[in-house]
Order: C-alpha cells, then sequence, then structure tokens
C-alpha cells in the first residue's frame, strides 16, 4: 500500500504555526521546563566561603550557609531540587567524612530542610572525595599493585546514604558504580525504617574524558591508576542497558546516564526498553566547554545550552541535571 498519496491533502508548511510563540509551544514536540532541572552544588565547613572553580566559571565550593543562598535563589526561578557533593576537611582511608553524623553534606542536608523545607535535597553517595587515594572504593594494595575490593565498599556506601537521609535528604544518588551497591543501600534504609526514599542511581557511569572540570571542583582525582574498572567502556552500549536491567532489580527508583550529551543514544535506548525514570548528567566537561567558547564570543551560551539541554529532553531524559539550571529557569522566565 503506498502511504505517500500524491494531491490528497494540502502541502504542510509547518512555518503558518511558527510564526506565533504561543503557536510554536502548542506544536513543539519536547519541552523543557524548569520543573525538570536539577543543580548541583559543593559544600565544604566554614561560613562565608564562596571559593569560584576556575574551570566552572560560575560554580563554585559553598559553606553550608552561601549553599543555601545558592539553592534559595534556583529555588526562586522554579529548580525544585539540588544535588550535593561534599569535600571534607580531612580524608582518610576509610572515607569516615562520608558517614559522619557532622559530616559536611549532613551539616548541609540539615540547613537546607530547615530553611527550604520545599526544596527536594538529593545527596551523592559516593567515597571518592573522602578517600585519601580518590578512589571510589576501598583500596587493597599488594606486591602487584592496588586493586579496589567491591564488596568491603558497598558497607560503607550503604552506612554513607543512611546517614544522608537521616539528616534529612530527600533521596540519594549512589555514584560509584560498585557492582551491587543499590541492593546494598536499598536494604541498609529499609531496616532503618527509610521505604520510602527513593534511590536514583548512576547506573551507566562511563569513563569518560568529560569529568576533568568535576575533579577539581571536588578535590577527588585519584592519586594512583584510574576509574575504568568499575566505570563503564565508552564504547559498549549493551553493556550499559544490562547495567541499567540490575539496577533496576536492586530497587533504584530513577536511572541516570552520565555523561549527557556523548551519550545521547544510552538515554534513548535506556528509556525505550525500560521506560524507567531517567536522568541525564550534563557533566562538568560539557559545561565548561559551552562557557569558554561562549567567553571567546565564538557561541551562544543561552542559545546552545537551552538546545544541549532539550536535546537530552528529546532523547527520553525527564530529569536534567545540570550547572546551568539557575540560568537555565531564568532564561525561560525571560522567555
Amino acid at each position: 500500500m503506498n502511504l505517500h498519496v500524491v494531491g490528497q491533502f494540502p502541502a504542510y508548511r509547518p512555518r503558518r504555526l511558527r510564526q506565533s510563540a504561543v503557536l510554536r509551544r502548542f506544536v513543539s514536540e519536547t519541552q523543557l521546563d524548569p520543573a525538570q532541572l536539577v543543580l548541583p552544588l559543593f559544600v565544604r565547613s566554614g561560613r562565608k566561603v564562596r571559593q569560584p572553580i576556575v574551570a566552572m566559571p560560575g560554580v563554585f565550593q559553598l559553606s553550608p550557609d552561601e549553599l543555601v543562598r545558592e539553592a534559595a535563589r534556583a529555588r526562586e526561578v522554579g529548580v525544585p531540587a539540588v544535588l550535593l557533593f561534599g569535600i571534607p576537611d580531612k580524608k582518610d582511608d576509610r572515607a569516615s567524612g562520608a558517614y559522619a553524623r557532622d559530616g559536611v553534606v549532613q551539616q548541609a542536608v540539615r540547613l537546607l530542610k530547615k530553611e527550604l523545607p520545599e526544596l527536594l535535597v538529593i545527596t551523592d553517595v559516593c567515597l571518592c572525595e573522602y578517600m585519601s587515594h580518590g578512589h571510589c572504593g576501598v583500596v587493597q594494595r599488594g606486591k602487584h599493585g592496588a586493586r579496589i575490593l567491591n564488596d568491603p565498599t558497598l558497607k560503607l556506601l550503604a552506612r554513607a546514604a543512611a546517614s544522608h537521609v537521616e539528616a534529612g535528604a530527600d533521596m540519594v544518588a549512589p555514584s560509584d558504580m560498585m557492582d551491587g551497591r543499590v541492593r546494598a543501600i536499598r536494604q541498609e534504609l529499609d531496616q532503618r525504617g527509610f521505604t520510602d526514599t527513593p534511590i536514583m542511581s548512576y547506573a551507566a557511569k562511563f569513563a569518560s574524558a568529560f569529568y576533568g572540570p568535576f575533579r577539581e571542583a571536588a578535590e577527588s582525582a585519584p592519586k594512583l591508576g584510574d576509574r575504568r574498572s568499575h566505570q563503564m567502556d565508552p564504547a559498549n552500549a549493551r553493556e550499559a542497558l544490562r547495567e541499567i536491567a540490575l539496577d533496576i532489580q536492586e530497587g533504584a527508583d530513577i536511572v541516570m546516564v552520565k555523561p549527557a550529551l556523548p551519550y545521547l543514544d544510552i538515554v534513548h535506548r535506556v528509556k525505550t526498553e525500560f521506560g524507567y525514570p531517567t536522568a541525564a548528567y550534563a557533566v562538568s566537561g560539557e559545561y565548561s566547554m559551552v562557557k569558554a567558547a561562549a567567553a571567546k564570543g565564538w557561541i551562544d551560551e543561552r542559545a546552545v545550552t537551552l538546545e544541549s539541554l532539550l536535546a537530552m529532553r528529546r532523547a527520553g531524559a525527564d530529569i536534567v541535571i545540570t550547572y546551568a539550571a539557575t540560568d537555565v529557569a531564568r532564561w525561560m522566565k525571560e522567555q
């Protein structure tokens, strides 16, 4: 049967629908809304600390009081959620700052929930910022080199996640990529009575070159080796789907693909295959490239950022995590 019948219908002229902003909104197949954004924030101890991150213009390491102000500005323009990363004063080989009751993330969570109770507070759960060696897990050194011990790491991750929720976190987001960590965290939370606390899993986190600026921001660069043993090979799409499936089986409520733009094919396949709430993380390298090119006058920062985030939504992301969240929400209000 020939579906391309000529002459029965008038030619489709979309320009008619694009001459009005209201009409364009009606017929747009994909929408970007501030309510879909999450703002990552870096917190360290102290007061009135607002330390610029050189590689990420407009992003800062913040003390809890300054972090509340930054979150309030985001909330005012419609950003509903923040994602917290902690930078401890001291590090050790057991990542004790990650699960300390008075840890910097725990302090920040309590203050945020006190000052901005309507804000959704998500905490990143990983050990790299707290480890003296900068790796995401417990490291065993031997005569043949060093290796990361998966199972002992799970206990520390579960303990850290529970400490965040006890402080008031609304959701935890394990980013370590250890095998079985979603199950370990889910079991720990359930045993402590936090059965309704959701987990947003970094389910397909690739060993990407786009993380460079983040490692300056979080002071988490590994001091030996790299993270390829537990993060994903950028060449592997089918493996990403297997990782997603495992995390869903273990109890993940939201699955994430990281980075975003170089992996939009993965975002699309994940959403199509599983139909699960899906997040895309526009990582530090993506943010910094736009900032650097815009500073040179080579691109329009606002237009490129909005187009990039819209592409993530079009690929299937329900949630977009971006360092530009506050600016994006403000730009959209101005529109």
